[in-house]
């Protein structure tokens, strides 16, 4: 028979569940040397129970990791086990401090190193390649890219490593969105002149939902980009410490309601 709680039992129970994966995202973020996670937060830290099953995450996880990283510690479980499992989550947290994203094709490929033999490694290398990142999607974000294709060239302005990434973007639709026109880079703040070079344009808006990343290309194009800032998902919370951006959305899909004169005009609503 489960155990009951009383209400506040319930809620010091939780506290401590969050505190404990607040305690291990700030440990990353001491030790990690990417930019990716020690300044933009762009990370998340889940607890599960033995079969793989969500409890909490750090208060400023990422929506993507959240729905992620369960399904892919169930699926861990059911085709190695839970020493394998651990031992993987050991390696790609390693591999986060050391290249500043989540790797889970390389984490893959070092337990590899240490399970040579391992056939089954193969099942689980497709379950990451082939996850459904199309369910994942904000509601409204392809519409939205659609409708900015009406109005002129639309590019994807990514982050990440070099495989894992683009099939991301491929397998959530939003490639194919945009017919291919997609920039990854390891720190996309810091590449603005080779977006430049590649497509060159008088104004840019670009939609982040970063404030760090909206900050530093202000910074940089200055009154050359209209910023814009869905307040959707965990970077909600870091706007106070940037500079606002020239438009604030509650959700992406509210982009669908703005007209490009708008985005344009150096009067747009903050």
């Amino acid at each position: 028979m489960s155990q009951r709680f009383d209400a506040i039992t319930l809620e010091v129970l939780w506290t401590r569940l969050i505190s404990v994966v607040d305690e291990a995202a700030k440990a990353i973020v001491r030790t990690s040397f990417s930019t990716l996670s020690n300044e933009a937060n762009d990370f998340a830290c889940v607890l599960t129970d033995a079969h793989g099953r969500a409890l909490t995450q750090n208060s400023g996880s990422i929506p993507s990791f959240i729905g992620t990283l369960p399904a892919t510690v169930r699926h861990f479980l059911r085709e190695f086990g839970a020493a394998s499992r651990d031992r993987y989550w050991v390696i790609l947290e390693a591999l986060f401090v050391e290249l500043g994203y989540r790797d889970y094709l390389g984490a893959l490929q070092r337990y590899r190193v240490e399970h040579p033999q391992d056939v089954r490694l193969m099942s689980m290398s497709s379950y990451l390649v082939d996850y459904p990142f199309a369910n994942r999607l904000y509601p409204g974000a392809l519409d939205v890219l659609e409708r900015f294709r009406a109005w002129g060239p639309t590019v994807i302005l990514s982050d990440g490593d070099v495989v894992f990434q683009p099939r991301k973007v491929e397998r959530s639709g939003i490639w194919e969105a945009v017919d291919g026109h997609v920039l990854i880079y390891i720190h996309k703040e810091e590449t603005l002149d080779d977006v430049e070079r590649r497509y060159p344009a008088q104004h840019y808006v670009l939609v982040d939902d970063k404030p760090r990343i909206l900050a530093a290309a202000k910074k940089i194009w200055r009154d050359r980009v209209t910023t814009i800032f869905p307040r959707q998902g965990q970077y909600a919370r870091d706007a106070k410490a940037y500079p606002p951006a020239d438009l604030t959305v509650e959700r992406i899909g509210d982009l669908m309601t703005h007209d490009l004169p708008e985005l344009l005009s150096p009067e747009v609503t903050r």
